[in-house]
């Protein structure tokens, strides 16, 4: 009986002994699957986010294990920096020797040399599209801050009507083909092809943040860069000598028989060189003539597009600096918000924008019918028109900017943080272009306050410049204070359904696809903006519109620095041809930069 029971006892304690090993792989068990489970869940998981999220983690990881890739990257932002700075000063030379010296280097030179460059930057970025791009883990994340749509639509509008401008330079220099160098025809020819190329690649790439072939890529969009810049440059230069007013009389001996002292003994020399260039050039070229009438009109009419040209050329260098400055980056998966363009709510900044949009283009052309005639009546009749308009324009301009200001003070958005190589381009340029204005303006006040205030158009011509200072300071600070700030959230549709029963399945399948389900109806309620919001959309559109006149006046062909004499009686003629040719430019520039920068302000509002 004793030993039955210590048998079962045994049996007992083995049952017991078998479970709890039993019960321990079982929990093992189940924790290896739950393990496997949450393997297979991150890996479902790492699937949804995409290939893109390991590819980068292992990029990363590479990238700071090795210091020999942090060598190549050192050396793939210098040797395209050093590329960049030789092209530019190459090109600074040639366009100065071609200004100033048109015999031993002229314009033939300059054009030649755009065009070798033109063709490598061609060949690079067929290079990118064909091989670059077309690598493994080439292009793991989008900058989307980078290349906005409206940037990219600008880059198109100004690229068709330079290609417009290079019909029109084919088909006048084809008449002079019997006389003049075929370089005149093969520089419109090349211009074309990168013109389409370009244009092509920056509405595809970018926004790419290149992660393969670092040195070579960087090295190519720094030439990108660079032959925008010259090709800037040279359309900026014969966009200044063509529209430059020189003084009446006998041009070829007053100017060097000037006797002048210091500084200004140095730019009256430079400017008679220029003065006898121009003249020797002129003398040549009449014996050229075209070999059919409508030469005439071509040459008119491609120097109307040059302003398109010119801005074309410094979106595609802004868009290649910013492709430069993401070469290598990993950037986080955060997307923006999605900014729509509309004008709901919003009426009365655009109405009061078009208002002074028509008024100064209808002041534009009374301005230059009337400033070439000999009448000195209605010369300074049309410098008064001209000076009025623009006075108001930017008094009203500062009023606004002022009221958007104060309305940011209100305001409690916070500020974007974070890398955006976009955002610190734009303030970048706002900054430095709106020193060309500031320099025509402040020299421009000081040879009016110097002469004495008599008479109408200098005191406008006063007022205008002080008003401009001023409303250069505070349209500065709105946009950038603008571009600083977060987006609003669009959260303004709803929904009211006849049956609230419904409502939950009625999200279910608007999240699947399928339409709104029967017994519901679907009304959409749309919601007023809040005044501060609505405030800083009507000053946007308003600023935007405003800064489009100021844009077009001057670059198209508007000189009042040229047509009132007080410039040139202070300054002599050979100084102030040499501020307003080099401040204007930039000037120009800034009116059409701030167009840009206040449509994306008026999105983010």
């Amino acid at each position: 009986m004793d030993l039955g029971m210590l048998q079962i006892h045994d049996f007992n304690e083995l049952n017991l002994s078998f479970n709890s090993l039993f019960s321990e792989r079982s929990k093992m068990s189940v924790r290896d699957d739950l393990e496997s489970a949450g393997v297979q869940i991150s890996t479902v998981h790492a699937g949804a986010h995409g290939l893109a999220g390991q590819r980068s983690a292992s990029i990363a990881l590479s990238s700071s294990g090795g210091v020999w890739q942090d060598k190549i990257s050192s050396w793939s932002w210098m040797l395209s920096g050093f590329l960049l700075i030789n092209v530019v000063i190459l090109g600074c030379a040639l366009v100065s020797g071609s200004v100033f010296n048109g015999i031993q280097v002229t314009s033939d030179h300059v054009q030649f040399f755009l065009i070798a460059l033109m063709i490598p930057t061609v060949i690079w970025m067929v290079f990118y599209k064909v091989h670059t791009f077309r690598e493994d883990e080439a292009v793991l994340y989008k900058d989307v801050h980078a290349g906005p749509v409206w940037l990219r639509g600008g880059l198109v509008l100004f690229g068709l009507c330079s290609l417009i401008m290079d019909v029109f330079k084919i088909a006048l220099f084809v008449g002079y083909a019997h006389c003049d160098s075929p370089v005149k025809i093969a520089f419109p020819v090349v211009q074309a092809i990168f013109l389409l190329v370009q244009t092509y690649f920056f509405w595809l790439h970018a926004r790419d943040c290149v992660q393969v072939q670092r040195i070579i890529t960087r090295c190519g969009l720094m030439l990108t860069l660079a032959t925008n810049l010259m090709v800037w440059m040279t359309a900026v230069t014969d966009e200044s000598l063509h529209q430059t007013v020189y003084p009446t009389g006998n041009i070829t001996q007053s100017p060097c028989n000037l006797t002048t002292r210091g500084l200004f003994s140095h730019y009256g020399m430079l400017y008679c060189v220029l003065i006898t260039q121009l003249t020797s050039a002129s003398s040549e070229n009449s014996s050229c003539e075209c070999s059919y009438q409508a030469c005439s009109i071509f040459e008119k009419a491609y120097y109307y597009l040059y302003p398109f040209n010119i801005e074309y050329s410094l979106f595609a260098s802004a868009m290649a600096y910013v492709m430069w400055k993401n070469v290598g980056r990993l950037v986080d998966d955060h997307q923006p918000h999605e900014h729509r363009f509309h004008l709901r709510d919003v009426l009365l900044g655009p109405v009061g924008g078009l208002v002074l949009l028509v008024g100064g283009l209808a002041t534009f052309v009374v301005y230059e019918v009337d400033v070439v005639l000999d009448e000195q009546q209605k010369k300074e009749a049309a410098l008064t028109i001209y000076y009025i308009t623009n006075t108001v324009t930017v008094a009203v301009m500062t009023a606004a900017t002022v009221a958007g200001c104060v309305i940011y003070r209100l305001e409690r958005r916070e500020h974007a943080m974070g890398k955006n190589p976009s955002r610190s381009l734009d303030v970048g340029l706002l900054m430095g272009a709106s020193m060309g204005q500031f320099t025509v303006s402040y020299f421009t006040i000081v040879a009016v306050l110097a002469l004495g205030v008599d008479g109408t158009v200098n005191a406008l011509n006063l007022a205008l410049s002080v008003l401009t200072v001023v409303e250069l300071l505070v349209q500065n600070v709105f946009i950038i204070e603008g571009l600083r700030r977060e987006p609003h959230h669009e959260s303004r549709r709803a929904s009211i359904f006849s049956n609230l029963l419904l409502l939950q399945a009625h999200e279910e399948r608007r999240s699947s696809g399928v339409l709104t389900p029967r017994g519901s109806i679907a009304l959409p309620v749309h919601k007023p903006l809040p005044w501060k919001r609505k405030l800083l959309k009507e000053i946007s559109a308003f600023l935007l519109l405003s800064n489009i006149i100021l844009w077009i006046m001057p670059a198209f062909g508007a000189r009042p620095q040229f047509d009132n004499p007080i410039g040139t009686e202070f300054y002599q003629f050979n100084m102030w041809v040499a501020v307003v040719n080099i401040g204007l430019p930039f000037g120009i520039f800034y009116r059409m930069h701030s167009v840009a920068s206040l449509f994306e302000v008026y999105l983010k509002s």
